[in-house]
């Protein structure tokens, strides 16, 4: 019988802005057929040197897959780093490795079998335990040891190398590490059944800019698209198998649009950042790698927002010296020339596992909610001597200011404070050069009991940074990662909306700035709502900006606030997501 050629079309998530069309190729990544025999007791030792030598070629692979992906650009970089050192942690010493040489011993079965069989223990255990957290990790218990048979049975990884030229990926779920391997010059377009917007794959494909769908029907996969014309339109969540002509007609067109678009967003990089009515708005870029300064130098940045200090930490078993951060965060402001630069201090934990700090984090139940970030750098205070030792240094070479994150009280921004006056003290006795006066010192409102009490942290601040990636999750209780409750995360949700206008308006009265560098700042149909609120100051991917600056650009302050106040009117988020895209359109 065959396939279906009919017009289909299915929605799903609009993860990464485009619209891509070509021929589809359907991936098939079904879990290949795991084999069992016994194994006799004098081939045991043999049998268990055979999987540590399966152990071994999969960390040469993943060693050599973050190589190739520190040349992604944006965050992908970071994205995939965190995962694939989560992936290598998985590979010393787990309890996944211990399991599996345990039960070849004791069962006297085979490689495959043995791994299959942990593997298949530990997913139970964790799914028991009914906590979204742990079960985000059954992904990478599952990609580990899937991994692991696959080079045992001398099996290939994934089959995107028959991908053709401009295709579209049509597949049940895409890992992070595969969307690192996938070039925006072959590929045209991704749609998958599993994902969410704001999940590991989604900022890949944003940050590769390859026109991806996530987060659709099944139906997808019945082959009745495989090598038909596909239409991914990232901009609406809409995959369009066997388009007919008049609809081929009507998405080349859009296409060309957005192309068109793409080049009047170059002629704006050296134009101000500023409202029809002539108000100025700061517009500053988040920065990953220092080996990505120059994209935000030639985008017309006014400074890095955010420089993410965890790849300092990353994929390394001893911590680094102050002097290694100094010189990292010296060639970034070197680099800038003028332009202020903000370090956020340490945010590992929850997510983002480092070994080098590794004991000192104890195996939790909920990772998120333990001790990582600025609790971590607080319990172990040398970590932060040597960070702040290092920003001010740094800081005698340009304007420089300093974030803390996930803030959730005054008095932690006290004690860091201290601890930065005690290292400025220091550097100057020592006579290492240093600035006179300390740099601002900012909070990260990330958290809902920090919005809520952002009065009393805004007396203790310089400036706040609002971090909506982590808002959204922790006030929705929606892991962004989760596939199966992704489409509720939800930036538009009155209670988020209202944490930020509180958040904005407490920051008002102590005279202080905000600014914003999650990826709703990052969104242009968030960005009328934002300045209505009274957001001055933005920092977003360097690929993000010039879109941000022509929707600043295009808007007056009256308009937005008159927006603004009709969105707070609402509290149903079906309604408000409607008047913030009646307004974008």
């Amino acid at each position: 019988m065959s396939p279906d050629r009919r017009e289909k079309t299915l929605r799903g998530i609009g993860v990464s802005h485009g619209i891509a069309i070509g021929p589809a190729f359907l991936v098939q990544v079904d879990r290949p057929h795991v084999p069992q025999w016994k194994v006799a007791a004098q081939d045991i030792a043999a049998e268990q040197a055979r999987f540590q030598q399966s152990v071994m070629t999969a960390q040469n692979e993943l060693g050599e897959l973050k190589e190739k992906s520190a040349s992604l650009p944006d965050t992908a970089a970071e994205e995939i780093g965190l995962l694939l050192d989560a992936h290598l942690a998985m590979l010393s010493g787990s309890r996944l490795v211990r399991g599996v040489i345990k039960r070849i011993a004791d069962e006297g079965i085979n490689a495959e079998a043995a791994i299959e069989h942990v593997m298949q223990e530990l997913t139970d255990q964790f799914r028991a335990l009914r906590d979204k957290y742990i079960a985000a990790r059954i992904d990478d218990v599952e990609a580990v040891s899937n991994r692991l048979i696959r080079i045992l049975m001398n099996l290939p990884y994934i089959a995107l190398d028959s991908v053709p030229p401009g295709g579209i990926v049509l597949a049940k779920e895409i890992s992070p590490a595969d969307t690192a391997l996938m070039d925006p010059k072959r590929f045209a377009g991704l749609a998958t059944v599993h994902g969410g917007a704001a999940g590991h794959t989604a900022v890949m494909a944003r940050s590769l800019g390859i026109p991806s769908v996530l987060g659709l029907d099944p139906d997808m996969l019945d082959h009745s698209g495989h090598g038909g014309i596909a239409i991914v339109d990232g901009v609406t969540g809409v995959l369009i198998l066997n388009p007919s002509e008049a609809t081929l007609a009507e998405y080349r067109a859009r296409q060309q649009a957005l192309q068109n678009a793409r080049a009047d967003l170059d002629k704006i990089t050296t134009l101000p950042a500023e409202t029809t009515d002539g108000q100025a708005i700061s517009l500053r870029a988040n920065l990953e790698l220092p080996r990505d300064v120059q994209a935000i130098v030639d985008s017309g940045a006014e400074g890095i927002g955010l420089f993410r200090t965890e790849f300092l930490f990353m994929n390394r078993s001893t911590l680094p010296s102050e002097d290694e951060q100094f010189d990292s965060m010296a060639a970034v402001v070197r680099a800038m020339q003028g332009k202020p630069v903000t370090f956020r201090t340490l945010d590992i934990g929850g997510d983002k596992i480092a070994r080098a700090v590794g004991a000192w984090i104890a195996e939790a139940t909920n990772p998120a909610l333990g001790l990582r970030a600025i609790r971590l750098s607080l319990k172990q205070p040398q970590l932060l001597i040597d960070q702040f030792r290092a920003m001010l240094r740094a800081a005698a070479l340009g304007p420089v200011r300093v974030l803390l994150p996930m803030v959730t009280t005054a008095e932690e921004v006290e004690q860091a404070a201290q601890l930065l006056r005690r290292c400025h003290a220091d550097l100057k006795a020592e006579g290492t050069a240093v600035p006179e006066a300390l740099p601002p010192l900012g909070t990260m409102i990330e958290i809902p009991a920090a919005a809520l009490s952002a009065d009393s942290l805004a007396a203790v601040s310089d400036f706040f940074a609002l971090g909506t990636n982590d808002l959204v999750q922790y006030t929705v209780a929606i892991d962004r990662g989760n596939d199966q409750v992704a489409a509720l995360y939800n930036p538009l949700n009155p209670a988020v909306l209202r944490l930020i206008e509180f958040t904005l308006e407490a920051a008002r009265r102590a005279g202080i700035p905000v600014s914003i560098c999650g990826e709703m700042g990052a969104d242009p149909r968030y960005t009328p709502l934002l300045l209505g609120l009274g957001l001055r100051e933005f920092s977003v991917g360097s690929a993000a900006l010039p879109r941000i600056k022509q929707r600043i650009r295009a808007l007056g302050l009256a308009e937005c606030e008159a927006h603004a106040r009709l969105v707070m009117d609402q509290y149903d988020p079906a309604q408000i997501t409607a008047i913030v895209e009646q307004y974008g359109s």
